[in-house]
């Protein structure tokens, strides 16, 4: 099985890089938005739930079959019954997906307390016939998996990278904090500097890469193939774009917050907008501002206003004020510190 390799249009010889899956995030509609600005070279789809009765959810597949972003698209599964998973991953192969994507890193509770996503990585001897079969049901297509560097500590870290090497794993996405750490606490870049020089496939570096800037860095810091973003390219979609320009070493072009106001009125245009009440759709908005005001204001003004906003007017007010105010302000390169 030959590892992961881009297509011919995308092999620019920089290093790869990846829209981390998100779950009620990463949908066809969000890639479609996301690729105006810039794409990844890979997208990866919010996870297939799979279990004796789980059927392949539609909407995720329209992330597969419907995407026009021309970007390759991996479907990633979660799940721990075998016989399932390797059903799901066959059914997944009659599509035109880049490989198939096993999800051992979801930190939150109610999912790891079913021993799927994050929890795996408590159970090595349940991978490693996991990913056995897997890799026998999958002969054409990549098999890759996301994992984190462990479950509440590193005790299974080498045992689970050794179980990748077995497997002959194409790529690994690794987040290098543990489950339990969920999104909080540094990032242990050096274990993903190890797990580069471990494994015989390629590595993207992912957890906390909120700026071109710091991509560089990491990927210098650890010898990756590559650099998988996930909450910070919500809030700067023009990330993908950014991290390019550093590493042909261009310089790198702010975003006027006018352009900002623009993503978020796009973001606000959901396909199922006329369907949603009001109230739960300025929810769902701010779900994205959250991000996407870190990097407006040094004072966190934006975000403690926008998120006290009530109704559509409200919020849209409080975005006119403060990106529209000002031509000449740009977004910040990364976020400030301390909002």
């Amino acid at each position: 099985m030959s590892q992961v390799s881009l297509p011919q249009s995308l092999q620019t010889g920089l290093p790869i890089t990846a829209l981390a899956p998100m779950q009620d995030v990463t949908n066809l509609w969000f890639m479609k938005v996301i690729a105006q600005y810039g794409s990844p070279d890979y997208f990866f789809t919010e996870y297939f739930r799979v279990n004796e009765t789980s059927r392949l959810n539609r909407n995720i597949l329209a992330a597969i079959t419907e995407n026009d972003t021309g970007r390759p698209v991996f479907a990633q599964m979660i799940g721990e019954s075998i016989p399932d998973l390797v059903r799901t991953a066959k059914e997944l192969c009659n599509y035109n997906i880049a490989g198939v994507d096993l999800n051992m890193g979801c930190p939150a509770p109610r999912i790891y307390r079913k021993q799927v996503g994050g929890g795996l990585l408590l159970t090595p001897e349940k991978v490693d016939r996991i990913l056995g079969e897997l890799r026998q049901a999958i002969s054409d297509r990549p098999l890759t998996v996301k994992m984190r560097v462990g479950f509440e500590n590193t005790d299974t870290f080498y045992k689970i990278l050794d179980l990748i090497n077995r497997h002959s794993i194409d790529l690994l996405s690794l987040h290098g904090r543990t489950v339990k750490d969920m999104y909080h606490g540094p990032v242990k870049y050096d274990l993903i500097a190890e797990a580069v020089r471990w494994v015989n496939c390629p590595v993207l570096a992912n957890g906390n890469i909120y700026s071109a800037k710091k991509a560089l860095e990491v990927l210098s810091q650890t010898g990756a193939a590559g650099v998988m973003v996930g909450r910070w390219a919500i809030g700067n979609p023009w990330l993908f774009n950014q991290i390019r320009q550093a590493l042909r070493q261009e310089a790198i072009a702010p975003m006027p917050l006018v352009e900002v106001r623009n993503y978020i009125e796009r973001l606000w245009q959901t396909p199922e907008a006329p369907n949603i009440p009001e109230r739960a759709r300025v929810g769902y908005l701010k779900m994205f501002l959250n991000y996407i005001a870190l990097s407006v204001d040094a004072q966190g003004l934006f975000l403690r206003l926008m998120r006290q906003a009530q109704t559509e007017v409200e919020l849209f007010k409080i975005c006119d004020r403060f990106l529209l105010s000002e031509e000449t302000k740009t977004l910040a390169l990364e976020p400030y510190q301390g909002v």
